[in-house]
């Protein structure tokens, strides 16, 4: 049974010194396990997970009541929210994952040098991770597949609103790593909500962790950033732009709009600003945002949006950084793409950003000026997840420019070693 409780900072250190111990015994053998004992074993995990779906449903209800009781916001209790469909879609991911090529031992490049040798580089796991992770209890299930995968030991430390639905889904991944014949230690939950856990695990286990991905808000990503004394994969924030050229198709802009805000308002990819090519005024803005207010979101403006559509509140400075995660967005005219670029280039975070145009032109400068992680052309900015990039799924979107950038999914959590053979060279 998970503790909820502040434990003795002794019996932390004794708690964390174990899953380090356990992860670093079970990173051998998953680094050469073979590819069909890793996909059985996700077969087993998927199965288990069918298996107990009312089990996992049950201890979500106790989540969501406890969460409701908590006050949290409607977002963050969509994400806490599983149903049955959510959980059939975790099994579905464990296998998208388990179908994909496995990347350990792959040779990335090769090459002959004038003296003979051979080299190669290959992708070899990184070894033990560390996810750090709110809210959403489908990541235990996501991202022990994903380290599994790429044969990496994990251990996996969840919020305490999910600690019920993550403790459900985390029996599943033991129960398929046994089946299997692989060792417990391979996949890890953290049997405690206290704080001090994280602050262990950010300090590396005595490099135990190879790498922290952290998957929240802003205050837990600040935290890990700010504190983690091993490399970390993370972003800070999904704030995400939607452009809308004069060029493109009214019919598609209001479409892609609309799915971009208010598919789920909870998710990073979720578009939080809007702009639009004033070129575009008399044929675009107003149809785009009465379908957005007739979908149910409020509308923060420029004084041009508010003229021009009045039901539109005041946007202040702050709005133009906010991630809302909610059914609100901001919006503004733009001259162009130039204004785009600029608007984007000034205020983004990196993650996920769209331009909806018909003018190839634009859509170059949009591709080639914008450096975020994701930049997407005629679609919705919703598509920035693993899963619908074919990856199986992730276990977060990384903004940063080292190593993993944009999906982290299995091909991410892997490094590379170089193997040189020689037929008997010596240096002169």
């Amino acid at each position: 049974m998970l503790k909820t409780h502040e434990t003795d900072t002794s019996e932390i250190d004794t708690l964390m010194a174990g899953l380090a111990d356990n992860a670093r015994a079970a990173a051998g053998p998953l680094a050469v396990a073979s590819a069909e004992t890793k996909n059985a074993t996700l077969e087993a995990m998927a199965k288990a997970i069918e298996a107990s779906s009312e089990m996992i449903l049950q201890a979500n209800a106790i989540d969501m009541a406890n969460g409701s009781e908590a006050g949290l916001s409607p977002a963050f209790m969509d994400r806490l929210r599983l149903d049955r469909d959510r959980v059939a879609a975790m099994a579905d991911g464990i296998r998208a994952i388990a179908a994909l090529k496995d990347p350990v031992g792959d040779i990335i490049a090769e090459w002959d040098r004038p003296n003979g040798l051979h080299i190669e580089r290959v992708r070899t796991p990184l070894g033990v991770i560390g996810v750090i992770y709110e809210s959403r209890p489908n990541v235990t299930a996501d991202a022990g597949a994903l380290c599994l995968k790429a044969g990496n030991a994990v251990i996996l430390r969840g919020g305490s609103d999910s600690v019920n639905s993550s403790a459900a889904i985390h029996a599943c991944l033991t129960e398929g790593l046994k089946a299997a014949g692989l060792p417990a230690g391979a996949i890890q939950i953290v049997p405690t909500t206290d704080r001090a856990a994280v602050g262990a695990m950010l300090s590396g286990l005595n490099g135990t962790i190879d790498v922290i991905i952290p998957r929240g808000g802003r205050g837990l990503v600040e935290r890990v950033q700010n504190d983690a004394r091993v490399p970390v994969f993370a972003h800070l924030e999904g704030l995400c732009h939607v452009y809308v050229d004069g060029s493109s198709d009214l019919g598609m802009a209001i479409a892609i709009t609309v799915n971009a805000k208010m598919r789920r308002t909870g998710i990073c990819g979720a578009a939080e600003t809007l702009l639009i090519d004033r070129a575009a005024t008399g044929t675009h803005l107003v149809p785009i945002l009465q379908a957005l207010a007739d979908s149910g979101c409020e509308i923060r403006g420029d004084t041009d949006i508010r003229a021009a559509f009045p039901a539109a509140t005041e946007a202040s400075g702050a709005d133009w950084t906010t991630e809302y995660l909610d059914t609100i967005i901001s919006a503004r005219l733009v001259d162009g793409i130039d204004g785009a670029i600029s608007h984007i280039g000034h205020y983004s975070s990196n993650h996920t950003e769209a331009i909806i145009a018909q003018d190839p032109a634009a859509v170059e400068r949009f591709f080639n000026e914008i450096d975020s992680a994701i930049l997407l052309h005629n679609a919705s900015t919703q598509f920035a997840d693993g899963g619908e990039f074919g990856m199986g799924a992730e276990i977060g979107i990384a903004t940063g420019k080292m190593h993993a950038r944009g999906p982290v999914g299995v091909e991410q959590l892997t490094s590379f070693k170089y193997r040189v053979r020689g037929t008997g060279q010596i240096r002169p």
